[in-house]
Parts: structure tokens; sequence; C-alpha cells
């Protein structure tokens, strides 16, 4: 019974395997060994380099703002006449998209550019008109002013005549006066010598005839020279009546340019009016039909059929260009902002491409693709982050060639390598990444610098 207990053949002397299979108790534990391995690999595992990063999201976009997805806007307000093209068509530059027709009161004419044209025309040669009359009168003006001229010239070489004959006439007064005064004093001794009786009567009479005689010659010279002074004064008042009116007439004539010229100016004011009118109407008209700003794909069509009207500036459809170049736009928290810089890298996924991705070791990374940092904004976006312009990285390889705008991205900004123990820590205690350096121009700076 004791063999039994201990398990022992009786007959062979060896321990029933059964109770070997139950029983352990013999049998040496291989935890402790596991348990220490474990240790080890889990110590291997904190010193291991781990690459913390910034993850986000965003979406692909373009490089330069000419390339992302556009909005075709109507210009005028109006109805569709007829479409050109479907969506989803494939479209060159200048093709035309949707032709409109104006519905505006003012451009309902047919014929208005014509009769612009026309308004034009005619107002034109009212300029024309307008200075013909201006050269008319420029031309009485200087007619005027010969004719004044001959006319001064001719008073004057009258005065300079009637200033000699005062002359002659004043030295014929003169003449006069001497008679007079001879003829006055024989006179008087006539009288005295017939009183004492030296003359005859006859005598006397002769000398009182002389004495008539000079004193009426006298008196002849005396009016004569008046009457030239007084036609010398009468020459001077006709040169000043003739400078009066000359004056007036130039007057008038001055009056009537500077009228033409404010005529004119109106005129040619309507003209520039008309002009710019004209240049609107034909600017306008070639609005009706809408072009294709570039080449690309014609998408969202928001107005369909025919005779639907559109307001001015509304959108009537959307086109993509073919060819862009590719970036992606991330945003960032902005308490992250401070850990990233232009030229950082960034390793990116994006929507549909397959990668399996640690974060944490990049390189070990299947899938993604490599980008640099090429712009940052400084003005927080509508969804409280800023937003992250990421290029493709040329040295490594090449992005999708199927991308399209609008493509969701997966984003990690990349920042110092630290073990994996220090980065459990920093997280724990909630504590920023590290800050790193990156070369530019053979300069270390910081990443949480600005530029």
């Amino acid at each position: 019974m004791k063999k039994v207990l201990d398990n022992i053949d009786e007959e062979t002397g060896k321990k029933y395997s059964a109770y070997n299979s139950i029983y352990s108790v013999d049998i040496e534990s291989r935890i402790k060994n596991i348990f220490w391995g474990l240790f080890f690999v889990l110590i291997f595992i904190l010193f291991v380099p781990w690459t913390q990063n910034i993850n986000t999201s965003g979406i692909v976009t373009t490089q330069f703002q000419e390339q992302r997805p556009q909005q075709i806007n109507s210009i005028i307000p109006g109805k569709i006449i007829k479409w050109w093209v479907k969506e989803g068509d494939f479209v060159q530059k200048g093709d035309t998209i949707v032709e409109l027709a104006d519905t505006k009161d003012d451009y309902l004419d047919p014929r208005l550019i014509e009769r612009t044209n026309d308004q034009l025309i005619a107002k034109k040669q009212k300029v024309e008109f307008y200075d013909n009359k201006i050269t008319n009168i420029k031309g009485q003006i200087v007619a005027i002013e010969e004719g004044f001229k001959l006319k001064e010239a001719a008073i004057r070489n009258k005065i300079q005549q009637l200033e000699r004959k005062i002359l002659i006439d004043s030295a014929e007064l003169a003449a006069a006066n001497v008679d007079l005064q001879v003829g006055t004093n024989q006179y008087n001794r006539a009288g005295k010598m017939l009183n004492d009786g030296i003359i005859s009567l006859v005598d006397y009479e002769r000398r009182t005839q002389s004495f008539n005689k000079a004193k009426a010659g006298f008196q002849e010279k005396q009016q004569k020279f008046l009457n030239t002074k007084q036609d010398v004064l009468i020459a001077r008042i006709d040169l000043n009546t003739l400078k009066q009116d000359v004056n007036d007439k130039l007057f008038k004539l001055k009056g009537d340019i500077a009228n033409s010229n404010t005529e004119k100016s109106s005129v040619i004011a309507e003209v520039a009016k008309n002009e710019n009118e004209l240049s609107n109407y034909r600017i306008r008209g070639s609005q009706k039909w809408l072009l294709a700003p570039q080449t690309g794909q014609i998408i969202k069509a928001k107005k369909a059929g025919i005779n639907e009207i559109v307001k001015e500036g509304e959108m009537i459809v959307e086109i993509v260009p073919n060819s862009f170049l590719y970036a992606v736009e991330l945003f960032v928290k902005p308490m992250d902002l401070a850990l990233i810089n232009k030229g950082q890298d960034v390793r990116l996924q994006f929507d549909g491409y397959p990668a399996i991705v640690f974060s944490g070791w990049p390189n070990s990374s299947y899938g993604t693709f490599a980008g640099k940092i090429s712009a940052i904004e400084t003005n927080r976006n509508e969804n409280g982050q800023f937003r992250v312009l990421i290029i493709p990285d040329k040295k490594e390889k090449n992005w999708p060639s199927n991308l399209k705008i609008g493509t969701g991205a997966q984003g990690f900004a990349l920042l110092n390598d630290v073990p994996i123990w220090y980065e459990l820590w920093r997280q724990l205690n909630g504590f920023p990444p590290d800050f790193y350096t990156i070369e530019v121009k053979g300069k270390d700076i910081k990443a949480n610098e600005k530029k």
C-alpha cells in the first residue's frame, strides 16, 4: 500500500506515468526564465530610438493659387441660351462653356452698339464744327487786327499832316498879324493926317481899305489855324474811336472763342463718355460667352437646362486644372506651432494608398511619402488651427501621379530622436517634444525659431 501511494509499481519499481502527467512536483518551472526574458526585452525596447512627431491631418492641394479648382462666375446677369459642355468634360483654354443672353433693359436693343457708334460719330463731327468755328473766329481776329493797323497808320499820317499844316497856318497867322499891325498903324496915322489936312480923303479911304483887308486876312488866317487844330483833335478822337471799336470786336470774338472752347470741351466729354459706353457694350457683348480660363475638367455645374436665370457674379461651373504641382495643407494645433519650421521633414500618408505606419520609426514605415514644410501661416484658421503647406521632397520618391485635389492626407512632422523610455516619461508628465536643429545654409537653427 505504501508503494502505491508513492506511485511505484511493485513489479517494475517504476513510477506510474499518469501520476507524472497529473503532478509536476518534481518538474523545474520555466516561468522565471520567461519573466526574465520579457524583462530584458522590455528594457531593450525602452532604449530603442524613437522619433518624436506631430501627427495631424489635411488634404491634397496645389502650390500655386491658379492651379487650384476655380469657380467660373457669370459677369453679367442673364439667362442660359445654350450649354457647350457637360460635367466631366475636359476643355482647353478659351473654349466656350455656356452662352448667355442679357436680361437688362438697357442692353436688349440688338442695334445698341450701332446706335451708340452713330451718336459717337455725330458728336465727333460736332467737335470738328467747333474747331472750324474757332479757326474762323481767329481768322476774323487777325483780319480785324490787320485792318486796324492800316487804319491807325492812315489816321496817324493824317494827324502828322495836320500838325505840319498847323505850323504853316501858324506862320501865315503870324504874317497876317504883322500886316494887321502895320495896317492899324497906317490907318491911325491916316486919320490923324486927314484931320491935319495933310492927305486927302481918297488916300485916307485907300488906307482904310488896306487896314480892313489886313484885318480880314488876319481873321481868315486865325480861323484857318483854329480849324486845323480842330482837325487834329478830331483825328485823334477818330483814332481812339477806332481803337475802341476794334477792342470791342476783338473782345466779342475772343468771348465767342471761349464759349466755343467750353462747348467743345463739353462735347469732348460726351465723346469720351460715348466711347466708354461703346467699349463697355462691346465687352459686355463678349461676356455673353463664358470661356474656360485654363485647360481642365468641368465639374459642379450649378445651373441646368435652358432659360435659367443667373445673377451677376453667380457661380455657374467649377474647373479643375489639368496640370499642377502637388502640395498638402495640414492643420497644426497652436501648442505644436512652435515646434515646426520651414524646411522641416514631414512623412505623409494619402487616402486610398495602403501604408503601414510606425510614427516613431519613419524609416520602417511602408507606403508613406516624404515632404518638406514650404510655408507656415501666421494667422489662425477658422477651425482654430494654423495652416501649414507641404511640398514634395525631391530627394525622395515621387508622390503618386494620380492624386486628386481634395484627397485626404495624414502628416507626421518629424522632431527629435529620443529613447522610448524618454518619450513615455515625457507623455506621462505632459511635457512638450524636444527641440531639434536642422542645418540651413551651413548654420544650425532651432526648429522652434521663426524665420
